[in-house]
């Protein structure tokens, strides 16, 4: 009998002893960054996502990439939804990305002196074209790289008097142009030599876009709905078309 009511009286301490277990708290980080994949290869498209823990109003998520080298090879501010997230995509391949090995995403957020940062790797396979990759078109001498779901690209031409590019697509179904444009083609530049956003028609209707940027080109990723038939990028400055020939015409006529 006693050895019975001793069961019970051990079964009620351990039912207790579960009734006042502390309960920990969630720890939630002020800031986390992750990419689709852990390895892309020469053209990836490398998709970032992230979120905040707190929002401050106005403020972007700045976000670099380092390659394994320890070179900068892209840079971008990204805005904060509502939703506390951020993303962007970035295509992974050109000048900056000839290292092979594990690259590094370092992103930045919050306002005062101390602003909270993450970090996410990845591996990349090296990119050996030396440029860009995805197909091509030469525009005043300038390889214009892009990339295209739901069409294609029929023509770039430079328009000197919008300082704009003009390009004519095809579309089979809504979609989405990847393009990197060197900026010794075209590039939006203020007063005080820090770059300007670029002003972006589909249609004539201005969309929204994304972007990364190196020190030689600026890679553009716009979407466009089914019919679309020509995008504008408008900046301050682009060469003119035959602007070489143009300028020979004119020689040879003076003479």
């Amino acid at each position: 009998m006693r050895a019975f009511l001793t069961a019970i009286a051990l079964s009620a301490i351990l039912i207790g002893s579960f009734g006042i277990l502390p309960v920990f708290a969630q720890f939630v980080e002020p800031i986390v960054v992750t990419t689709d994949k852990l390895a892309y290869d020469d053209g990836d498209i490398i998709l970032i996502s992230g979120e905040v823990k707190d929002i401050f109003s106005g403020v972007p998520v700045a976000v670099q990439i380092i390659a394994s080298n320890g070179n900068l090879v892209t840079i971008a501010q990204l805005d904060v939804g509502a939703d506390k997230t951020f993303n962007t995509q970035v295509t992974a391949g050109g000048h900056e990305w000839r290292s092979q090995g594990t690259y590094t995403i370092l992103v930045t957020y919050g306002a005062g002196a101390n602003p909270k940062t993450a970090e996410t790797t990845f591996e990349f396979s090296g990119s050996t074209g030396g440029g860009p990759s995805g197909t091509f078109i030469d525009v005043e001498g300038f390889p214009v790289f892009y990339k295209i779901t739901g069409g294609s690209v029929l023509s770039i031409i430079p328009d000197v008097d919008s300082n704009s590019l003009i390009i004519e697509i095809s579309t089979t179904s809504d979609g989405e142009l990847t393009i990197t444009l060197p900026r010794e083609l075209i590039d939006a530049i203020l007063d005080t030599g820090e770059d300007d956003e670029f002003f972006v028609l589909v249609d004539a209707e201005e969309v929204d876009f994304d972007e990364t940027k190196t020190s030689d080109s600026r890679t553009l990723t716009i979407e466009f709905p089914f019919g679309a038939e020509e995008i504008e990028i408008i900046g301050t400055f682009v060469i003119p078309e035959f602007g070489a020939i143009a300028g020979l015409i004119l020689a040879v006529s003076i003479i």
